[in-house]
């Protein structure tokens, strides 16, 4: 080997015995920082979150070094194509204007977003609703059932509600599902004072905030999971939510969670 590379046994033994030095010492040591990050994020954080908690916890790093050092560790962030499915159930009703035009949130419970995705469990489909507040990302309240209906997305606004307590003249927003644009879910929006709001047809890119969270949902804990039953699936969904809400670190936001946000610019 020391012919080959054209060095000599005695450089290769000094090379051997010589101490790490000062920047290898400290890669090492970045280094098990990142696999707890990591590991505590599910295997969902890519270099950008790396960088942020370390940050976070004192470490001057640069987003090239992050990525080196991941490399070298084998650290690569689990990213999964999510696609919506179509059950033709939406009614394009065009009762209710798009509020969200031309407006974003500037304070918590200004502004609600809201939809439904499918989740497979035993080669059925089961039905996620969720409400959040657009500010902050926060997971306000979700329901999951095997039917898809204004139940449904009444149980999980009646959850944010009772959890936040908003003021009148809230603006909730949705795409044009017949869950949404149904009369049951309209007539509880005004009595509360809400303002629905709802996408353009075809635009789903207008409900940018909930289409972020399922993909997050999906990629993060569902994708590549089989679930046996409907508890087994409520409890990743709770726990997620918990995570999502409280640990992971959102961009939009500066790379703080929905929580550490809410508390900050209270």
């Amino acid at each position: 080997m020391c012919v080959l590379l054209g060095v000599s046994r005695q450089g290769y033994y000094a090379w051997q015995k010589r101490d790490l030095s000062k920047r290898a010492l400290e890669d090492r040591r970045l280094t098990k920082d990142m696999l707890g990050i990591f590991e505590g994020s599910g295997g969902t954080y890519g270099s950008p979150r790396i960088q942020r908690a370390l940050q976070g916890m004192g470490a001057r790093i640069s987003r090239r070094r992050v990525e080196r050092l991941m490399r070298a560790a084998g650290l690569r962030a689990r990213v999964a194509r999510v696609y919506r499915s179509n059950p033709r159930l939406h009614c394009f009703y065009e009762q209710y204007p798009n509020r969200l035009w031309k407006l974003r949130a500037s304070r918590r419970d200004q502004i609600w977003v809201g939809d439904v995705t499918y989740l497979s469990l035993g080669g059925q489909w089961r039905y996620l609703a969720v409400v959040m507040d657009q500010y902050s990302r926060r997971v306000l309240g979700w329901s999951l059932s095997r039917s898809r209906g204004t139940t449904l997305t009444r149980a999980a606004f009646d959850l944010a509600v009772r959890h936040r307590r908003p003021q009148r003249r809230l603006i909730f927003h949705s795409d044009r599902g017949s869950e949404y644009a149904g009369h049951a879910f309209g007539t509880r929006l005004r009595a509360l004072g809400v303002w629905q709001s709802m996408t353009r047809g075809g635009a789903p890119s207008d409900n940018a905030h909930m289409e972020s969270f399922f993909h997050s949902l999906k990629a993060d804990v569902i994708h590549g999971l089989r679930f046996t039953s409907d508890s087994q699936l409520r409890t990743c969904i709770k726990k997620y939510v918990q995570y999502y809400n409280h640990k992971r670190l959102h961009s939009s936001i500066g790379y703080q969670s929905p929580v550490e946000y809410e508390r900050r610019v209270a």
